[in-house]
């Protein structure tokens, strides 16, 4: 690792304040990476929706109309931006202070960044949270792959994948402050599931197999879309759920560290899957669907289960045998493999070597 100490600006993700769960996993993730480098001695700073919260951070809050997110969007939908966008206001603040940064890591995943990059004179480094979901997106970040290679990182090797400029990408993963979460050997019988409540999170298949199987699940996360929701309550209304809201990152460990295992039911390419590392630091299971990010987390059969997506017969066989699986397993994995250590080694190297090509 170089000792030199670098000026980094973070640019948010615009879909919602930090602190509100609008982000996702992202917001999670640059809170993470925003503290451990700042630990390291860096200079941080965070431009952020007005009326965002990030611990010990210093945040720059900008006014204006917060983006549509992409997952809610057609492949070929065009680009839409609102009239008082704060995206556009975030990167006008950006583009004002560049002098003063060594380098601006963008991440919001939208058109606006990637087309402003060529303008910039101060390199930018863009963090992608999602998998390809936007013809239009996709074009702009290949553009940038090519003519700014180097600068574009994602979480997994399944997320570039979707992506046609895949072998451009900086694979650098994500990881969590362990000691905020508590490791706990005997669960009481109950499942947990995390994420925000939309459609591409498959809540109803976690939902059908815990009625099948008996065992109480508990869901935690920001309800994004609250027809969905409806109708999973009026589609499985004997099944044995309890929606606890969205939760700090305390209130969210306590309820499941408890839990006999945590189910993952994306629909589609799930970028990484924050939620399933800070299952695995409390010691608790992960039986995910083998379909993107959590394919690469989860050590089948060792800290949990992948099983066949869209197949709520599995996720019950799963269930059944989570006793086979060794919950210190579990906080090892996380404790060896996505500490804020070896997440802030990695992005230190990247915005390292965008520095010498820049």
């Amino acid at each position: 690792m170089s000792d030199r100490k670098l000026k980094l600006l973070f640019l948010s993700t615009s879909v919602g304040q930090l602190g509100s769960g609008l982000g996702g996993g992202v917001e999670l993730t640059v809170l993470n990476i925003a503290k451990e480098l700042y630990r390291r001695g860096h200079q941080i700073a965070v431009v952020a929706p007005a009326g965002s919260v990030l611990e010990s951070i210093p945040v720059i809050e900008i006014d204006g109309d917060l983006q549509i997110t992409a997952q809610t969007q057609d492949y070929a939908a065009p680009i839409i931006m609102p009239p008082n966008s704060v995206l556009g206001n975030m990167w006008e603040y950006a583009r004002k202070v560049q002098a003063e940064w060594d380098i601006i890591v963008n991440f919001a995943y939208d058109w606006l960044p990637f087309y402003l990059t060529p303008f910039f004179n101060t390199p930018i480094a863009h963090f992608i949270s999602m998998g390809s979901l936007s013809a239009s997106l996709d074009r702009a970040a290949g553009q940038i792959a090519d003519r700014f290679p180097g600068t574009i990182g994602v979480y997994t090797a399944s997320q570039a994948a979707t992506f046609a400029f895949a072998s451009e990408c900086q694979l650098l993963g994500s990881g969590i402050d362990l000691s905020l979460y508590q490791f706990c050997s005997k669960p009481d019988r109950k499942l947990a599931w995390l994420g925000r409540i939309a459609p591409e999170k498959g809540l109803e298949d976690a939902a059908a197999a815990a009625k099948i199987a008996g065992i109480p699940l508990k869901i935690m996360g920001k309800m994004q879309d609250e027809n969905y929701w409806q109708k999973i309550c009026a589609g499985c209304p004997d099944a044995p759920v309890e929606y606890l809201g969205f939760l700090t990152t305390t209130a969210m460990q306590e309820q499941v560290r408890e839990c006999l295992a945590l189910l993952m039911t994306p629909r589609w390419v799930e970028a990484f899957g924050n939620v399933a590392i800070e299952a695995l630091a409390c010691g608790v299971p992960v039986i995910s669907y083998r379909r993107g990010g959590p394919a690469e987390i989860v050590r089948d059969g060792e800290t949990g289960f992948l099983v066949e997506p869209d197949s709520v017969d599995e996720l019950v066989g799963a269930i059944e045998k989570i006793d086979r699986i060794d919950r210190f397993a579990c906080r090892r994995q996380a404790e060896l493999e996505y500490s804020l250590a070896a997440l802030g080694d990695r992005f230190e190297r990247w915005f390292n070597s965008i520095l010498k090509l820049s």
